[in-house]
This record gives C-alpha cells, structure tokens and sequence, in this order.
C-alpha cells in the first residue's frame, strides 16, 4: 500500500458529511460517551468533523500537537510509531474506537502517528471540546477515568503478550481472538497486508510467514488473506490463552 500524506488540518476542508441517525447512535454506545449528559454529547458531536479517507492517508504524525479526538466509525486505522529509522505497528482502532485519549486531554503531543488501512469514516471532535466538557460534566469526566485505565490495563497485557510468548504463540492467540471477533470459528479473514500485522505482533514478515507454517500441524493453513482454523481445539491447546492477556478490556 502507498501511503499518502495528507495532514489533518487538509482534510478537514474535503469530504466532510453530515452526521447520520444510525452514526450517532453507534457513537452514543461508545463508552467514552456512556452515562454523559445530553447536553454534552450533542455539543460534541455538533463541534465534530466528519470525514471520509481512502486507504493510505496519515491522520496524525507522532510529536505533533494533539488538536482533534479521532473516533473510527468505519474502516480499519493502524497507530504506528518509528524511532532511528525503523518503524513499528501499535494497535489497529476498529468501529467503534477512539484514538488518542491520553494525549488530547493532557494537552501534549501525539507519541504516535496514525493512518487508515482502508476506506474509513472518522469523526474528528476538537480537543479543547473534550477538555471543556471533562471540567463541567462528572459523567464525562468518570468516563474518561475509566477509558484511560483500560487503555492502561490494555497496554499491560500487550506487554505481557510480547514478553511472555514466542511468535508462534502470540500468532496463534490472535487467530483466536480475532476468529471469535468476526464470528468464524473456522478461519480469519485478514483485511490487513500480512507485513501489517507482522509488525503489529512484533516479528518481521519472514518470521511471521515461519510462524505461520509451525501452524500447520495445528490445523491451521493460509490461503492467501483467508486463514483457515481446521483444528480450533488443538489450535487453542497450542496457544493456552489466557484471560489476564487476551481477554479484551
């Protein structure tokens, strides 16, 4: 994939689009926005930024200021950080998740980039909107508590996920969990390029393709982006999940 570099505060000036029924319900579930007043969601999502972005396009850049709130309400966005050259995939942001809490309430500078793995809709809702509304509303401000600490607790397992297990072991353990997200018990259906997700599981390309191969004996084989789990059992005897790492927060 080429990607594009096009800065947020470009976008803001194309493809913006009104916010529809079915959007801000799905939004009014997130639970950054759950148990809020009525009063501070509408003016939230009245300040926000609706925007549609092809594959390829760099939301935000790592050590800049953090001006917008993102919230992904379609399409896959990858958060990537690089440091001496090299260059390293943190986390994918599905529907419907925000990104990057942290940074927009403390004022600070991105400590990652991010950009869009496919056609996504994201709704941009400026900074100083989210800060305002966690000085005045109690419910926000519980909220956002709680989403800081399961970012925290997220955070933590990741570590212990790359710490703890092989390659193979932290590949398997994704098959499973992203088998039982898309409900498919039997296979996973990659929408991200292979390098992507090697980099997201910190390996390289080549040991992922390794990793993938220790999988057969396990049941599990790739054809192409469709990765068939024939033995989800002995699939799952392999990988040993384990709650205090796998379970979603």
């Amino acid at each position: 994939m080429t990607f594009v570099n096009y800065s947020a505060s470009i976008a803001q000036s194309k493809g913006r689009a009104p916010i529809r029924a079915e959007d801000t319900a799905a939004l009014r579930g997130l639970r950054l926005f759950d148990g809020i007043a009525e009063a501070t969601f509408a003016d939230l999502i009245a300040a926000g930024y609706l925007q549609f972005f092809p594959p390829g396009v760099t939301l935000i850049r790592e050590r800049d200021p953090a001006d917008f709130l993102h919230v992904v309400i379609e399409g896959t966005v990858e958060l990537y950080a690089g440091s001496g050259g090299r260059e390293t995939t943190m986390e994918f942001i599905r529907p419907v998740g925000a990104f990057i809490l942290a940074a927009v309430l403390s004022d600070q500078i991105y400590l990652q980039s991010a950009r869009t793995l496919t056609r996504a809709r994201i709704l941009m809702i400026p900074a100083e909107r989210v800060r305002h509304w966690m000085a005045q509303d109690a419910g926000f401000m519980r909220m956002i508590v709680a989403e800081l600490a399961r970012g925290y607790r997220q955070a933590i397992k990741a570590l212990k996920n790359q710490k703890l297990r092989t390659g193979a072991e932290r590949l398997a353990n994704w098959l499973i969990t992203q088998s039982a997200l898309q409900g498919t018990p039997g296979y996973v259906d990659l929408d991200i390029e292979k390098r992507v997700l090697a980099a997201r599981l910190g390996m390289t390309p080549e040991n992922l393709s390794r990793a993938l191969a220790s999988l057969a004996i396990h049941g599990v084989h790739s054809r192409g982006a469709l990765i068939e789990i024939k033995d989800p059992a002995a699939l799952a005897g392999f990988a040993k999940p384990d709650p205090l790492v796998d379970a979603p927060e």
